[in-house]
């Protein structure tokens, strides 16, 4: 998944002065759009720079009366008026961001380079700022006789938390070179990103043979001929390196030449020595964040970046990790072994390779268990899996959608949902927007345009929430089909929206998805387990030309082979986690002659350490590892694990009332869970919720990694 949090003293922007702003500007009034959204049908990218300069005059007088109130610090006029203030500049950066991840162009790459150095600036001009960390640290050490709720305990401590780990504490001359790192980081980030969609929409296989398709499924080359139509070049197929392209080719091309010629394509993005190279980018970034955390008095920046996950510290992410690869290796060789005997009885002469492995696994799948993944997809519909989520959530919270086309949008393919309490009153506005273009980066991933808290005027905001995925899209002569993964993918998603719109707290700075990154996938992975349930299958698993529901012979061979190929599934994780790993536990930084190497020493020094097998390559590669160089998750990949543990062992509640939609149980998990955001500790919450600390088996047995 890939998730954006937007937060007050995360880095913002700052543009210098362009003259006075143009009171055409958007942004720069009330939205009198149905729920205050956006009013996209009226945004320019011109709009963005005068309504963020206005912002930061705003969000800079506003600093300004805090540090200079005359009143002595308390919670109200410094934590709260801090949590408060920016409302411009973050209502600008929400679209700004939302637009640059899922509607991005030249333009925009060129303002969001521009603008990362400065938002980075500004918001190092708030945590360095001396007078208002004075009265944050008044507040703060007087906590104890202030008489604070826990959500304010929580905002407060978290606050000050900010403060000393933005360098607040640090000595003139040291966070003056706290700044450059800072604003270097912001631009090297951005720029990986960029290139990593640089590298997708530069990439495209031209397949004139007919021949070179067998295999394929005839959605798949309906999809390729139709790109091909598109691009001016009928009569031939085009495949790209967008999830529902390169794929599929991997899983059912039979020509092995083309199968290597996709893979090595899509495991070299950023990695080609051209103008989207990442090589440099990543060894001045691992520096940089080595070099930030030691001026913070950390050994490394994994270890600043755990003190505040629910992991705690390195050795404990390290034994989890081992501890999950040591059972998942050896199944992993396993099936390696079983498609081994499949390549040399049908004559192949030749070892299986990373382009064989998802090929083989589904031709195993179909032998072993009469298994084929396109009969499975025409069950999943997408309008159909949607409606079979709607009703899961219906069942479990009582919410209801209502599809709305009043309301406008950013771009032609996202819809507009109101989402209603059980009483039809209203809890939120939900954006989907589910299929692959140039705009758009890959994979899927949720955020906001507002999150829910409680006004300074006391009155109660609700949230709007987007969900962005990269489905496979529909074709002239079938609907959007939707592949196992993307369908789970879907629940997966919809669990993180949930978590935003179901968020009931006092304080923005707190609400839904603003977490640690090893609690946040919980939401999202718990709902996954209703997705695989086979009685809530049968609800929403429906024939897209019959409408029937799914076979019973077709739902016992998925449930079957529910754990075939997990061995590949989990390791194949597990190596770009710990390949995360070795990046920032790193206590020495490297050489300036060698940055351009750190990519390449650091993946051979995580195979060769963890014994790698050679047919399986990292789930993500060094070069595009957007979660460790571009999303905001390094030294915090193996959270989605982590947070297995927590989604497992949560359904397990469910599972032990015998009843997988027990009010009792769902209530428990919202009040606990979905609405606190922050409020608490992540560990504090999951036990109100489950009445101990998770245990690790339920994930195991998940997976099927007990043996």
């Amino acid at each position: 998944m890939k998730k954006y949090l937007f937060l007050l003293l995360a880095p913002m922007m700052m543009f210098t002065s362009c003259g006075e702003p143009k009171t055409d500007n958007p942004f720069l009034s009330e939205y009198t759009t149905p729920f205050g959204v956006p009013p996209f049908d009226l945004i320019e990218n011109e709009h963005f720079a005068p309504a963020m300069e206005e912002g930061m005059l705003q969000h800079d007088a506003e600093i300004d009366a805090i540090v200079n109130n005359p009143d002595l610090p308390t919670f109200e006029n410094t934590i709260a008026a801090l949590d408060y203030s920016g409302e411009l500049l973050n209502k600008v950066s929400y679209v700004f961001y939302n637009f640059t991840s899922a509607l991005t162009s030249p333009e925009l790459e060129a303002i969001a380079q521009d603008l990362a150095p400065k938002m980075s600036a500004h918001s190092d001009n708030i945590t360095l700022n001396p007078g208002l960390f004075a009265r944050v640290q008044a507040v703060y050490e007087q906590r104890d006789n202030l008489s604070l709720t826990d959500e304010q305990m929580r905002l407060l401590e978290l606050t000050y938390k900010n403060f000393i780990r933005n360098g607040a504490g640090l000595p003139e001359e040291k966070q003056d070179r706290f700044r450059e790192i800072n604003q270097k980081l912001a631009t090297l980030s951005l720029q990986f990103g960029q290139n990593v969609l640089g590298e997708v929409n530069n990439f495209k296989m031209v397949v004139d043979n007919e021949a070179d398709l067998a295999g394929l499924p005839q959605s798949v080359i309906d999809g390729a001929a139709e790109r091909a139509a598109a691009q001016g070049i009928e009569g031939k197929w085009v495949f790209t390196l967008q999830n529902p392209s390169v794929m599929p080719f991997l899983s059912y091309a039979e020509n092995r030449e083309l199968r290597k010629v996709m893979q090595q394509a899509f495991i070299n993005r950023g990695n080609n020595g051209n103008e989207f190279d990442n090589n440099a980018i990543i060894g001045e970034m691992v520096n940089l964040r080595l070099e930030r955390a030691n001026l913070l008095g950390y050994s490394s920046h994994a270890e600043f970046v755990l003190e505040e996950n629910m992991a705690k510290d390195i050795e404990t992410v390290s034994s989890f990790l081992t501890r999950l690869w040591n059972y998942a290796l050896p199944i992993a060789k396993e099936e390696a072994a079983m498609m081994q005997e499949l390549i040399d009885a049908r004559g192949g002469d030749y070892q299986l390779a990373a382009w064989d492995w998802r090929y083989y696994a589904e031709q195993v799948r179909k032998e072993k268990y009469d298994l084929d993944e396109e009969e499975i997809r025409q069950y999943y519909e997408l309008n159909t899996v949607r409606d079979g989520i709607f009703m899961v959530v219906e069942r479990l919270w009582g919410l209801q959608f209502i599809e709305r086309t009043d309301v406008p949008t950013y771009h032609p393919d996202a819809s507009v949902w109101e989402v209603l309490e059980a009483d039809g009153s209203h809890r939120g506005i939900l954006y989907m927007d589910f299929h692959p273009r140039e705009s758009k980066s890959g994979g899927a991933w949720m955020n906001s345009y507002r999150s829910q808290h409680i006004g300074q005027d006391r009155k109660y905001v609700h949230p709007v929430i987007t969900i962005v995925c990269n489905f496979s899209p529909p074709t002239a002569n079938q609907p959007s089909l939707l592949t196992y993964d993307e369908m789970t993918t879907f629940f997966h998603e919809f669990g993180h929206a949930l978590h935003g719109l179901l968020s009931d707290v006092t304080y923005p700075g707190l609400a839904g998805t603003n977490v640690s990154r090893d609690f946040v996938e919980l939401p999202s992975q718990v709902m996954e387990n209703w997705a695989k349930d086979p009685e809530v299958m049968k609800e929403f698993a429906l024939h897209y030309e019959t409408d029937q529901p799914m076979p019973q012979e077709l739902m016992d061979k998925i449930i079957e082979s529910g754990h075939f190929n997990q061995g590949f599934a989990t390791v194949e994780f597990i190596a770009s986690a710990l390949l995360d790993m070795e990046y920032h536990t790193i206590t020495e930084p490297y050489p300036a002659d060698k940055l351009s190497e750190v990519a390449s020493i650091t993946d051979e020094r995580t195979i060769s350490k963890y014994n790698m097998m050679p047919e399986i390559h990292f789930r993500h590669g060094s070069t595009h590892f957007q979660h460790a160089f571009y999303w905001g998750y390094s030294a915090g990949y193996y959270s989605y694990l982590w947070s297995g543990i927590l989604d497992a062992d949560a359904y397990e509640a469910f599972r032990e009332t015998g009843d997988l939609f027990d009010a009792e149980t769902a209530l428990s998990f919202r009040k606990n869970i979905l609405e606190r955001g922050g409020t608490k500790d992540p560990m504090e919450l999951y036990v109100n919720f489950r009445g101990r600390e998770p245990e690790v088996e339920p994930l195991l047995r998940q997976r099927g990694l007990l043996r």
